[in-house]
C-alpha cells in the first residue's frame, strides 16, 4: 500500500485569474469541483500547471485552502512547495494548516547545489510540517540513486516524480528505492506525460501527471482507461490522434503547456484568464488549431466510450 493509493487520473488544476489579474478563488473552486466530478484520483494544487512559479506565498496558500475545501476529502490534495528553502518550508506549513494531504516538493530557486545541499533542502522542508512529501526530480533538483536511498530512510518521503526524462537514471532510482521500501509512489512528470507513459510503466513508474485532464477530462480519461486495461491499440490511437499533435503545438513556444491548457478552458467557456509573465498565450491561429484538436479529441473519446472498460475503483 502506497501513501495515497491514487485511483484515477491525477488532476493538476490551473489557477484562474479575474479581469484585474487577481486569483479568482470562486472560479478555482468550480474548476476543481468539475475535475473531481470527472473522476480525478488526486488534486495537485498550485503546482506546475497551476503556475506555482507566478504566485506569491499568500496566493499559493489560498489556492491550496480553496482546493482542500472544495475536494472535502473525496480524493487526496497535494500542495506545491518550492522556491528558496525558507519559502518551501513556509509553503509546507501553510499546506498542513490548510488540511492538505501531502506536498509536491518543487526544485530550489535558481541555484543547483551538491547532493548534500539538495538533501538538506529536502530535509528542511520535511521537518517544517508533518505532511508526506513527493520529491520532484527536475531542473535544479537532480536526484541520484544514492541520494534517494538516503532520503527514503525517512518514512515521510513517500514519492518520486521524474521530470528529467533520463529513463536509465529513473530505472536506477526505482530499483534502489524499491530495494528499501515497498510503499513508494513513482510518477512520470514529463510534459504531456501520456506520450511517454508507456515507456515509464515498463520501468516501474505507473503514475503520471495529466495536464490535459484540466481542459479535456473526457479525452484524458479515455487514455487512462485504455492504459489501465492494457489496451495498446486504443492507447496508441489516442496518442496518434490527440496527444502527438497537441505536443507538436505545445513545442512551438517555451512554457506553452500551461498556456494551452488555460486556452482550452477558455474555449470551453470557463473564463480562467491568461498566463502570467514570463509565459505567453497562444495567438489566434494557434487557438484555432487547439479548438479543432479538442473537438476531434472529444469526438474520439465519445466514440471509444462504449468500448473502454470502466476505471477500477
Amino acid at each position: 500500500m502506497t501513501a495515497f493509493n491514487f485511483s484515477g487520473v491525477l488532476f493538476f488544476p490551473v489557477t484562474p485569474y479575474d479581469v484585474d489579474g487577481a486569483v479568482d478563488l470562486n472560479l478555482l473552486g468550480r474548476h476543481v469541483a468539475s475535475g473531481v466530478t470527472a473522476g480525478a484520483g488526486g488534486v495537485f494544487a498550485a503546482c506546475g500547471t497551476g503556475e506555482f512559479h507566478a504566485l506569491d506565498s499568500d496566493e499559493i496558500a489560498r489556492v491550496v485552502n480553496t482546493s482542500v475545501e472544495t475536494v472535502d476529502g473525496a480524493v487526496p490534495v497535494i500542495a506545491g512547495a518550492g522556491g528558496s528553502v525558507a519559502q518551501a518550508a513556509n509553503h509546507a506549513r501553510a499546506a498542513a494548516a490548510a488540511g492538505a494531504d501531502g506536498i509536491l516538493l518543487l526544485p530550489p530557486y535558481m541555484v543547483a547545489g551538491t547532493a548534500e545541499g539538495l538533501r538538506r533542502y529536502v530535509e528542511t522542508v520535511v521537518e517544517a510540517s508533518p505532511l508526506p512529501v513527493i520529491v520532484y526530480h527536475r531542473g535544479t533538483a537532480q536526484y541520484t540513486s544514492a541520494l534517494m536511498r538516503q532520503l527514503v530512510a525517512d518514512p515521510q518521503i513517500v514519492g518520486f516524480k521524474d521530470g528529467v526524462g533520463d529513463v536509465a537514471l529513473a530505472q536506477e532510482i526505482v530499483a534502489a528505492v524499491t530495494e528499501l521500501r515497498d510503499d513508494m509512489d513513482f510518477f512520470n512528470g514529463l510534459l504531456t506525460a501520456e506520450l511517454s507513459q508507456g515507456a515509464y510503466r515498463g520501468i516501474g513508474i505507473p503514475l503520471y501527471s495529466s495536464a490535459a485532464f484540466a481542459m479535456a477530462p473526457e479525452i484524458a480519461n479515455a487514455y487512462y482507461r485504455a492504459y489501465i486495461a492494457n489496451d495498446e491499440p486504443t492507447r496508441v490511437r489516442i496518442l496518434r490522434e490527440f496527444y502527438v499533435p497537441l505536443v507538436a503545438l505545445r513545442d512551438e513556444r517555451p512554457g506553452f503547456g500551461v498556456s494551452l491548457v488555460k486556452a482550452g478552458l477558455r474555449l470551453a467557456g470557463l473564463p480562467v484568464g491568461g498566463v502570467r509573465a514570463p509565459l505567453t498565450d497562444p495567438n489566434d491561429a494557434q487557438l484555432a488549431r487547439l479548438a479543432e484538436l479538442l473537438r476531434h479529441g472529444a469526438e474520439l473519446a465519445a466514440e471509444l466510450a462504449a468500448e473502454l472498460a470502466p476505471v477500477p475503483s
